[in-house]
């Protein structure tokens, strides 16, 4: 096996790196240290009092959400791993403590049979429904109660400007209700 890795060529190196990196100013490294720090921290005490207050993690808690937001309060695996931002091997592991909580039943999809589904059972409703007042919560006092109405207005349109690079799919259009989604 290491004779096949060391003579495997090395992957082409991206067209971006192959020139003088644009080395940030102290203003731009001062602004994403901060982002990256606060929002760092922001979601540890959130994880924290969430799952102090209700036993649920952040991560399943937004499984939890996910799935609820859905017809049918159920997603296929692939696309609930896509959704969390997880791996499948990492979200089939949190459904499968879902599972034993009994909040969440996986299910053939009927559709073709071979993919699976997760499906939010109403006792994991009724545990997301009485953890979804302590999340708000948390995200009030630790973020919103912080913030000028510009400052969310700016907050809200440098996160829809990420998205649109990122992950186009993820910001609703002007005529797309975000309820919708």
């Amino acid at each position: 096996m290491t004779a096949h890795l060391s003579s495997a060529s090395p992957p082409a190196p991206d067209a971006r790196f192959a020139r003088e990196p644009r080395w940030l100013d102290a203003d731009e490294q001062r602004a994403w240290r901060a982002w990256l720090f606060s929002a760092q921290l922001l979601q540890d005490r959130l994880d924290r009092e969430l799952t102090h207050e209700t036993g649920i993690s952040h991560a399943y808690y937004e499984i939890l959400v996910a799935l609820s937001e859905t017809d049918g309060r159920s997603m296929r695996m692939s696309e609930l791993a896509d959704r969390c931002l997880s791996s499948r091997s990492r979200l089939s592991h949190a459904v499968s403590r879902l599972e034993e909580r009994g909040w969440v039943r996986r299910q053939v999809a009927s559709e073709d049979g071979r993919g699976q589904l997760a499906v939010l059972t109403d006792v994991g409703f009724a545990a997301l429904e009485a953890a979804a007042p302590v999340h708000v919560e948390g995200v009030r006092a630790h973020l919103f109660d912080q913030l000028t109405p510009q400052q969310v207005e700016n907050m809200r349109d440098l996160g829809e400007t990420l998205l649109r690079h990122l992950d186009p799919t993820a910001v609703p259009t002007p005529t797309q209700d975000p309820s919708d989604r």
